[in-house]
């Protein structure tokens, strides 16, 4: 063999070494990340939940791959998007503040790790065995979304002594913490004498129809239940209560933010952090089963002064103390 025939066929192998390494690395594993909200709405929570898998040792893009689905308060597309993920065998399901998700991935699979969060005890919705022992293939955080209804009740009627009619809005398309909402809210009104009026929103235009009803029925006061598509819409339920002049509060503080009056409730950054810190010990080998489930020990009121004074409320210099943030 010629020396330059020598030299071009090494060439050549050189430049294929490369690719023949690249074609033997294995594929980065495949995160399923499930959330009912609306992407642009959520950036801080997405923020934290890659923070978490950082803190794991994982980089989006660089050794692991999320594929988000935003089903944006359409929870009708929720079995389409878990069977696919299961179907295509992905490393992890992550639901975080997704109590439907949770289920729904729980029900589809006993094998793919589901790492949830979710507003009720794990145990009571049937996806874990016990808190310390999971069992089984989820754990995950609960972010006490029930106790939290019923705190945030309490300091509503605190800020507002004289009320008695409370609107209540709730999304029914998100059937589990829906209904956990109506009972708890329920069984707390009637030991302060409160009344509720409950009134249903799954879309924009029923958000708007359901502050029309309010003001029909004369409603003192509006409980917004938590949910990731009424916490999508937060300009504009913070914009329909502000135009209406009603008092209002949310579990999450982005609706304080935009002009609500009030929130109380987990601080949802770290609950997503909690989710990806898990997601990523997962990645790494360990069983769910081995994972205790979390519980949420970080919660914040948030007052709006400057709604408060918009709507002739003043707020017990007491209940001004015990807030985590007043905005001004």
């Amino acid at each position: 063999m010629r020396r330059r025939d020598f030299i071009s066929l090494l060439g050549g192998a050189a430049a294929a070494w490369p690719l023949a390494a690249r074609a033997q690395q294995p594929a980065m594993p495949v995160v399923g990340f499930i959330n009912a909200g609306v992407a642009n709405a959520s950036a801080g929570r997405v923020a934290a939940f890659r923070k978490g898998l950082s803190e794991a040792g994982y980089a989006e893009g660089q050794n692991v791959v999320v594929e988000y689905h935003w089903l944006e308060g359409h929870y009708e597309r929720l079995q389409t998007v878990v069977t696919d993920l299961v179907r295509r065998r992905v490393a992890v399901i992550a639901t975080p503040g997704s109590t439907e998700a949770s289920l729904a991935a729980k029900a589809a699979t006993a094998t793919t790790p589901i790492v949830f969060g979710v507003a009720e005890d794990p145990v009571r919705l049937g996806i874990v065995a016990s808190l310390a022992r999971p069992g089984g293939n989820a754990t995950g955080i609960n972010f006490f979304g029930v106790e939290v209804d019923t705190k945030r009740l309490g300091l509503m009627h605190e800020v507002l002594p004289k009320a008695r009619r409370f609107a209540v809005l709730v999304n029914p398309a998100n059937t589990a913490p829906a209904q956990a909402t109506s009972k708890s809210l329920k069984q707390a009104a009637r030991g302060v004498g409160l009344e509720l009026l409950f009134f249903n929103a799954s879309t924009s235009g029923e958000i708007d129809a359901a502050f029309v009803a309010f003001g029909r029925e004369r409603a003192e006061a509006l409980f917004i239940a938590g949910d990731a598509f009424l916490s999508s819409r937060s300009v504009q339920i913070a914009t329909l209560a502000v135009r209406d002049r009603i008092a209002a509060s949310y579990v999450s503080r982005e609706m304080v933010e935009s002009g609500l009056l009030m929130s109380y409730g987990t601080v949802f950054a770290d609950m997503f952090r909690q989710v990806g810190i898990y997601t990523g010990s997962i990645l790494k080998g360990i069983k769910p089963a081995d994972l205790p489930v979390l519980q949420s020990t970080k919660f914040e009121f948030v007052l709006n002064l400057q709604t408060a004074r918009s709507l002739n409320l003043d707020i017990p210099p007491m209940l001004l103390a015990r807030a985590d943030e007043v905005i001004e």
